[in-house]
């Protein structure tokens, strides 16, 4: 019977080699792993309110609030800084935003493995995480949730799954507020003449300050799990142990074994294999997440972009561009307990499992509608700006500077009435006129009637561009002079000006920090100069030796404005204004359906996505999977750097093909997570009569193997 049982033996372990009796007592591994200290029982931290919610997670919630506020409210300024203070283009500026976040994503690794191998999570979050803004970001992330995760007692499942709803809201309260008041620090409070940039970020950085204080003020409170030893570098040699030991071993002879892993059995702990296993498991499904974030990060710069060609006036407020990011933390707000409370309760009662990767799914499908949404906005955007003239094309609009009323007729080659307007003094043509051109380059004939005057020009225009036909009076006389217009005079949805001198000397006009005119004496024009939208009362200006202001009053973004100088023999000189181009006349509020459509699939699949992979984590590594969760996000803004840098696409077609590629990965995600196996938390620890002694390093129990023998 002995030897029965001695012959089964191997079977009933596959992973097993067929093993002389000698060879049984060999140390499983040849690295010395310090022994684990015995568990000693913990007194139960303090509760909030009589509640299972330890008292620990209010300052961490609150911390969160505040490093969120920091973080947002900095980022949420940053794409209007790169185009309106450093004057970097729409690409540039997608790009160097999508690149520091990317760069914020990915130093969470760092901080992972020095969390969960030596500081620990508080240490890192407390010393390393808001001492330093860039690394520290790396400190953060991964820590926080997870450290806050750690403070529950594991009967305590449900509270704790109720804490990562809690601890999303705590971000995006600090979102909302951030991303509301920083856009008014930076708007409408002047700093050198200018938008107070240095206000906007420095508000956020005060608040890092006060989350160091607030941390620090729980310590007493906080369970803080002892770190596991270099986890990271475990995990990678474990790894590598198992592939090298499979090649090694690929001879048809020797058994197979049920995990690629378990090849790492002569070397390394069962406990380790079993948590690097569960480890890769989630890392497989997370390969098809970086294209949800690739789309959810855009909020800050293609639709911040897209603002600004949009009339922020609601009537009772007007919204700055990078203030309709508000809208995201404010409907995390509200869809948080809705989803939490009412719908994922309804689907439930309706009998329908929805787990937490089907939540992930339908979050990437909304996720995409918000961006075929996006692209339809655009495109009537595109609608309502001013057509670009083409092939043998010109638009031309005329401007009358002269005392009366002038009769224009543009005649063509033969003498044929091209055009005819009456134009009033002081005015201009309601909008530009097309005319067509023959060949590339035309002369065009313009005859201008004015008191019993008949006056004779000759101007010629060349093809796809934009000009002004200014009408001077010289005493009695009048005379023209044909000027060509600067194409895209409002990019970027910025205001432009330019300026007629009618006086008899230059004028220096001084438009902000480091944007100065000089605009010629006697009918002298200037370029047209992009300028951020908002009140311009007093503008200052000098002529010779005299200096004096102009009111320019409101300019509102995406218009082109015209102001002539004129002379006022009683007062200083005055500037008559008027519109070149007209205001932006989509509301801004047409952004609200893809706002509600991205936050609703944010809710779903990234609240969803923190507690599971949270739940799915081994216990020594679950900063680890935090962190890779947060690669995802890195590698998400890489995307957009490179479509933003090579696929030269309109941006409504940018939009489709974003939308696009998430539904192609929405499908592959479905069919790996139909195929997943969640884990639970009972799987992740072997068996307690199956463990290996820690007091006895890692070699296999003696006493056991001398029974059966």
């Amino acid at each position: 019977m002995l030897e029965e049982s001695e012959s089964k033996e191997p079977a009933m372990n596959p992973f097993q080699k067929n093993e002389s009796k000698e060879t049984l007592f060999s140390p499983v591994s040849t690295e010395v792993v310090p022994p684990r200290p015995l568990s000693l029982p913990k007194k139960p931290s303090p509760k909030i309110c009589g509640s299972n919610y330890p008292l620990g997670i209010a300052f961490i919630v609150v911390n969160e609030f505040c490093e969120r506020f920091s973080y947002y409210g900095m980022k949420a300024v940053l794409t209007l800084y790169f185009l309106y203070f450093l004057h970097w283009s729409e690409d540039t500026s997608t790009s160097i935003y999508h690149a520091f976040s990317s760069l914020c994503y990915f130093t969470p690794i760092l901080g992972a493995a020095i969390a969960d191998s030596w500081l620990g999570k508080f240490k890192v979050l407390s010393l390393v995480g808001l001492s330093l803004i860039a690394l520290g970001t790396g400190g953060i992330k991964p820590c926080v949730a997870a450290f806050g995760g750690d403070q529950f007692e594991e009967k305590h499942a449900e509270e704790r799954t109720r804490y990562f709803s809690v601890f999303y809201l705590s971000i995006n309260a600090g979102s909302l507020i951030s991303t509301f008041i920083t856009p008014m620090l930076r708007g409408d409070v002047q700093c050198f003449g200018e938008d107070c940039y240095a206000l906007a970020f420095g508000v956020p950085g005060l608040l890092m300050v006060i989350a160091l204080v607030v941390f620090t003020m729980g310590s007493k409170l906080y369970r803080k799990p002892p770190p596991e030893g270099n986890i990271v570098t475990q995990v990678a040699k474990c790894i590598w142990f198992a592939i090298s030991n499979r090649f090694n071993n690929r001879s048809g002879d020797i058994p197979k074994r049920q995990h690629w892993l378990d090849w790492a059995a002569e070397k390394y702990p069962k406990q380790l294999i079993m948590d690097v296993k569960a480890l890769t498991r989630v890392l497989f499904l997370y390969i098809p997440l970086p294209m949800f974030w690739a789309l959810l990060d855009q909020q800050g710069s293609r639709w911040t972009l897209q603002a600004t060609r949009m009339n922020g006036n609601l009537g009772f407020f007007v919204l700055q561009p990078d203030q309709m990011q508000v809208l995201n933390p404010l409907l995390v707000l509200i869809f948080i307990p809705l989803f939490d409370l009412v719908i994922y309760r309804l689907v439930s009662k309706c009998g329908i499992n929805f787990s937490s990767l089907r939540k992930m799914a339908v979050g990437m499908i909304l996720a995409s509608l918000a961006f075929a949404v996006a692209a339809a906005v655009e495109i009537k955007i595109n609608r309502m700006v001013p057509p670009q003239p083409g092939p043998q094309e010109i638009f031309l609009q005329t401007l009358n500077l002269a005392d009366e009323d002038v009769k224009v007729t543009v005649l063509g080659d033969e003498n044929n009435t091209l055009l005819e307007e009456s134009i009033r003094s002081f005015q201009k043509m309601p909008h530009y006129a097309q005319l067509h051109l023959k060949t590339k380059r035309q002369d065009f004939h313009f005859y201008l009637e004015y008191h019993n005057l008949s006056v004779y020009a000759k101007h010629s225009m060349e093809e796809k561009n934009w000009y002004s036909l200014i009408i001077l009076e010289d005493g009695k006389n009048i005379s023209s002079m044909m000027v060509k217009d600067e194409e895209n005079k409002t990019t970027n949805g910025m205001t432009a000006v330019r300026f007629v001198n009618t006086l008899h000397k230059e004028v220096n006009i001084s438009l902000g920090k480091d944007t100065f005119l000089i605009v010629g004496e006697d009918y002298g024009v200037s370029a047209y100069t992009t300028v951020q939208s908002g009140e311009y009362p007093v503008v200052h200006c000098r002529a010779e030796d005299k200096d004096f202001s102009l009111n320019m009053g409101l300019l509102d973004p995406g218009t082109a404005y015209l102001f002539v100088i004129i002379n006022n023999t009683n007062q200083d000189p005055q500037a008559w204004k008027m519109e070149d181009i007209p205001a932006n006349k989509l509301s801004i509020a047409w952004q609200l359906p893809q706002y509600a459509l991205v936050t609703a699939g944010e809710v779903m699949f990234s609240v969803t996505g923190l507690e599971f992979s949270y739940s799915q984590a081994p216990s020594s590594m679950k900063s680890v999977l935090q962190a890779a969760w947060l690669l995802t996000v890195a590698v998400g803004n890489i995307i957009v750097l490179v479509v933003a840098q090579f696929s030269g696409l309109v941006q409504w077609a940018e939009f489709i093909l974003f939308s696009c590629l998430l539904l192609v990965v929405c499908l592959i995600f479905s069919i790996m997570g139909y195929y997943y196996v969640p884990i639970k938390p009972e799987d992740l620890q072997e068996p307690a009569d199956k463990k290996i002694p820690h007091t006895q390093g890692n070699v296999i129990n003696l006493e056991t193997k001398k029974t059966k023998l």
